[in-house]
C-alpha cells in the first residue's frame, strides 16, 4: 500500500512531466548534517547556488547569501529556517537540496489532503461498531465520525451464528450530546433477542494523512484503487498556479523560455487533469455504490 511519502513522490513525478523548467538539485555536504538551528549550509556544488528558497526534505529555508568559493549558503536570521510555515528539522549529510522548488513538498501534501477532504460524500470510508441489545433500550450511541448508516444486523443464537438484517431503525445525526456523549445515535424498533450483538456499518469522512509513513488505505479508509484519484486531484490543484509564476519575468532567459509555451498552458493542463480526476472519481463512486447499495428500511 502506498505511504504518504510515496504519494507525494508520485504527484511530483507527474507534475514534472508537465513543466518545462526542471528543479536545480544539490546536496547537504555538512559532515554532521544539519540540526534544527544550523544557519550555515555547505552544498555539494557551487553551480546551482542562489539566494532565495531551498527545500531540504519537507523544510523550506530562505538563503540570504552564498559564497561560491566555499559552497557555503547562509540562512537568513530569524525567519530563514522553517520558512513559509514549514517545520525546522534535522537533515542528514547528503540529503537532497532543491533550489527554488517549483512544487514544494509541503504544498503537494496540502493538495493531497485538500483532495481527500473534498471526496466525501462521493467517496467515503466505511467502518463498523457493535453493541449488546437491551430490550429496555431503544436508542444506542454511535461513534462521532459516523455520517450515514449503511447496514445493520444482529447475531442469532445457536450453532449457525447467523446474522439477520435489521430493517426497522432510524439514524439521528443530531442527538443530544450530554445524554449520549455523542451526537450520533441509532434507534432500533425490532424484536431482537436481549443480550445479542448488534453490528452497525456506517460511512465516515476519509481521514487525511499526516506522517510520511502513513499508509494511504489504513489511514484514509479509502479503497486502494482510488489512489490515482488523489494523485489527479492534487495535480490539477497545483497546476492551476503555474501561469501565475510566469507573470513576473526576471531575466532575458526567462522571457525566452516563456515564449515556447502559451501563457495559458498551466490552466489548460489543469483543466485536462481535472477532467481525468472527475472521470476516475465517478468510476470509484460507482464501485462503492455497487459494494454498498442503498438498503431500504423503516424508520418507525
Amino acid at each position: 500500500m502506498p505511504t504518504f511519502d510515496e504519494l507525494v513522490d508520485e504527484v511530483k513525478s507527474n507534475l514534472i512531466g508537465y513543466t518545462l523548467r526542471q528543479d536545480r538539485i544539490t546536496y547537504v555536504a555538512n559532515s554532521n548534517g544539519l540540526t534544527t538551528t544550523t544557519s550555515a549550509i555547505t552544498a555539494g556544488g557551487s553551480g546551482n547556488l542562489a539566494k532565495g528558497i531551498i527545500e531540504i526534505d519537507d523544510e523550506l529555508i530562505w538563503i540570504d547569501s552564498f559564497d561560491k568559493a566555499t559552497n557555503l549558503m547562509t540562512v537568513a536570521p530569524g525567519f530563514g529556517r522553517g520558512y513559509q510555515g514549514t517545520t525546522p528539522a534535522p537533515h542528514a549529510q547528503y540529503a537532497q537540496i532543491i533550489l527554488s522548488p517549483t512544487f514544494p513538498r509541503v504544498n503537494i501534501k496540502k493538495a493531497i489532503n485538500d483532495t481527500i477532504r473534498s471526496l466525501y460524500p462521493k467517496l467515503f470510508a466505511v467502518d463498523s461498531t457493535t453493541f449488546t441489545f437491551n430490550a429496555a433500550q431503544t436508542t444506542y450511541a454511535l461513534p462521532d465520525d459516523a455520517r450515514e448508516v449503511l447496514y445493520m444486523s444482529w447475531q442469532t443464537t445457536g450453532s449457525s451464528r447467523e446474522w439477520l438484517p435489521i430493517k426497522r431503525w432510524r439514524f439521528d445525526p443530531l442527538a443530544n450530546t450530554p445524554t449520549f456523549n455523542t451526537q450520533k445515535t441509532i434507534n432500533i424498533y425490532e424484536n431482537i433477542q436481549p443480550g445479542r450483538t448488534v453490528k452497525v456499518w456506517y460511512t465516515m469522512v476519509p481521514n487525511t494523512l499526516d506522517n510520511n509513513t502513513d499508509d494511504f488505505v489504513d489511514v484514509t479508509g479509502l479503497p486502494e484503487s482510488s489512489q490515482d484519484v488523489i494523485v489527479y486531484g492534487a495535480c490539477y490543484r497545483l497546476l492551476s498556479f503555474l501561469d501565475a509564476g510566469r507573470i513576473n519575468l526576471s531575466s532575458a532567459e526567462a522571457d525566452l523560455n516563456d515564449t515556447k509555451i502559451p501563457s495559458s498552458a498551466g490552466a489548460s493542463v489543469s483543466r485536462y487533469v481535472f477532467a481525468l480526476f472527475q472521470q476516475r472519481l465517478q468510476e470509484e463512486a460507482l464501485k462503492l455504490s455497487d459494494q454498498f447499495p442503498i438498503r431500504l428500511h423503516i424508520t418507525k
